[in-house]
């Protein structure tokens, strides 16, 4: 005959007492974690077209296109249940689904970003030396230098030329296509090199990207292998050397995004800081229809250099949005804003027992735990964030504990020693309620970061409840 196991009062009180973190696949349905690998399919796919901000936002554009979302027109009366989206200067997007309540009552926000860390030409790049044709580069974000080193390079961007003609560069991503790669000293000849800081194992100006090889054959003179790849350039599009004086031309990482384990349960890639909040908080108000509070997902760029700059959450496009929906109703955009709610959505360091040291393990994030909820960032004394109320963590944990859905309270590491800012406080800086919350990921900020479908999936799913929320 079978016993039944009892648990005694201190475990049982234990239960209803003590904060309860647990890996949400152990509790997770068989169902759930089907559509998680399904969803992830989609999110892959939106990671290998969007390597850039300009390609996220036109992959974002388009979805919403497919979706039945028409562009905005400031000067349009809208319904509940219309879809409308703002492409802002091909680098950013806002799309929106009006409600049935007067937007006077505030609008559920989801705000990502879709730059990340990358290699930038410098506006003059190209130059000869020892028969090798190199590029200048300038990284953009917060990156460990040496990690781009050695490493196949895709070339995208945009360059307008001397007549106002603007043409897109997209070289590397395709089978068959070149690629680029920024040079490493060999081991045998790093005696001095290795006795650097990691930090200036390689120098920001050693960042040269190897571009060619082959000297023009048909006349004589020096830089003759220069020569050469401008000739290409201009037989391919039309450019000259000028023309990079008025480009915008980045290197990523040419690798495609993909599973990673034996199992299959996480996504390796370039961007997923921010794409992998970016693309659920997209999917989210794609799948909305007609809710109570107007519902806006807002994917901007800039956040890896501090949001500034008109296409970054630190300038006014997104008041300007608001100001405009409001006026249609009736209303000043700065009521809107005062009554709304936002879940600033971006991504956390993800507890990695190789390099324990640096998170508080009793406040750090853990794959496969489900969202990452943060009250603040910041750094040392929690300068340079947002510290969300008491009262809007409540609103936000009910919300999920309603949807039943698993999330986990976190700081960005240990206080002396790191932190970070999102967009969270240029939005509370407009009077609006407004908290972190994102995807754990692992080897942030490098060319290939990890991630959790689990977690990628419950992302979607929060924000999914949160658009539906009566705040």
């Amino acid at each position: 005959m079978a016993t039944v196991e009892t648990k005694s009062k201190s475990e049982a009180l234990k239960e209803s007492l003590f904060l309860q973190h647990k890996n949400g696949c152990l509790t997770a349905d068989d169902g759930f974690l089907r559509e998680a690998e399904t969803f992830c399919e989609g999110y892959k796919d939106f990671l290998n077209k969007g390597k850039t901000e300009r390609l996220a936002a036109a992959q974002a554009a388009q979805l919403c296109e497919e979706h039945g979302f028409v562009p905005f027109d400031r000067n349009e009366a809208y319904a509940p249940g219309d879809k409308v989206y703002v492409l802002h200067r091909n680098k950013s997007l806002i799309a929106a689904v009006i409600g049935t309540e007067p937007i006077a009552n505030g609008v559920n926000l989801v705000a990502a970003h879709i730059d990340s860390p990358r290699i930038d030409l410098k506006p003059n790049p190209l130059y000869e030396d020892a028969e090798l044709a190199l590029c200048k580069t300038h990284y953009y974000g917060g990156i460990k230098k040496y990690q781009w080193t050695a490493l196949p390079l895709s070339l995208h961007g945009v360059v307008v030329k001397a007549g106002g003609e603007k043409l897109e560069v997209h070289l590397g991503d395709q089978e068959g296509e070149p690629r680029f790669v920024i040079n490493d000293l060999l081991p045998h000849l790093a005696t001095e090199q290795v006795k650097r800081t990691l930090n200036e194992g390689v120098k920001g100006e050693e960042l040269n990207v190897l571009v060619g090889s082959y000297p023009f054959r048909d006349d004589k003179g020096s830089e003759l292998i220069k020569l050469n790849i401008l000739k290409l350039l201009h037989e391919k599009y039309g450019m000259v050397e000028k023309d990079f004086l008025s480009a915008e031309l980045e290197l990523v990482p040419a690798h495609a995004a993909c599973d990673v384990g034996f199992d299959r349960s996480m996504v390796g890639g370039y961007g997923q800081d921010d794409r992998v909040c970016a693309y659920p908080g997209l999917m989210a108000l794609l799948h909305t229809d007609t809710p109570k509070r107007t519902a806006v997902t807002i994917l901007a760029d800039r956040e890896e250099i501090g949001s500034e700059g008109n296409t970054g959450l630190n300038s006014s496009f997104l008041p300007y949005f608001i100001d405009d929906l409001a006026a249609v109703q009736g209303t000043k955009g700065r009521h809107v804003l005062s009554r709304s709610v936002c879940l600033s959505a971006d991504v956390n360091a993800a507890f990695d027992p190789t390099f324990p040291d640096v998170l508080d393990k009793r406040n750090a994030s853990f794959l496969n735990h489900g969202v990452a909820l943060m009250k603040y960032t910041g750094s040392r004394g929690k300068s340079g964030t947002s510290d969300a109320s008491a009262e809007l963590m409540g609103r936000v944990r009910s919300i999920l504990d309603g949807a039943g859905l698993s999330w986990q309270v976190t700081e960005l590491g240990k206080v002396d020693l790191g932190g970070g800012g999102t967009v969270a406080m240029f939005l509370a800086n407009l009077d609006i309620d407004v908290v972190d919350i994102g995807v754990p990921v692992l080897s942030m900020h490098s060319p290939f970061e990890v991630t959790g479908k689990f977690d990628i999936y419950t992302a979607y799913k929060a924000f999914c409840a949160f658009f539906a929320a009566e705040l």
